[in-house]
């Protein structure tokens, strides 16, 4: 994800949603990834710790990583860093299984 001026606060830093909808995404690709065919997910719980600043023109990377695979939850992890590797946010979220 590259940090873009409209989606920065002051001083030049990415707004924390912006990093948190970035994590949503990620983990929520990984659920979606591993459901049975007709089934759907949708997040019920994401909590971030927000670690270090990504600043304008920096480019994010992101990895989610499953903690829980089961039949009705998902519990997913990602790690959004800059492409040095320094942490900027460390994201939970719980995605939950709607059977078709």
């Amino acid at each position: 994800m590259a940090v873009r001026a409209d989606l920065c606060t002051r001083p030049a830093v990415l707004h924390g949603g912006a990093i948190m909808a970035f994590a949503d995404t990620l983990g929520a690709l990984g659920a979606n990834a591993n459901l049975d065919e007709g089934d759907r997910t949708v997040t019920i719980d994401s909590k971030t710790n927000f670690v270090g600043p990504a600043p304008l023109a920096a480019r994010l990377v992101g990895e989610a990583t499953p903690v829980h695979v089961g039949r009705r939850t998902m519990v997913w992890q990602t790690r959004i860093t800059t492409s040095d590797g320094t942490l900027v946010a460390l994201t939970i979220q719980t995605q939950l299984v709607l059977k078709a």
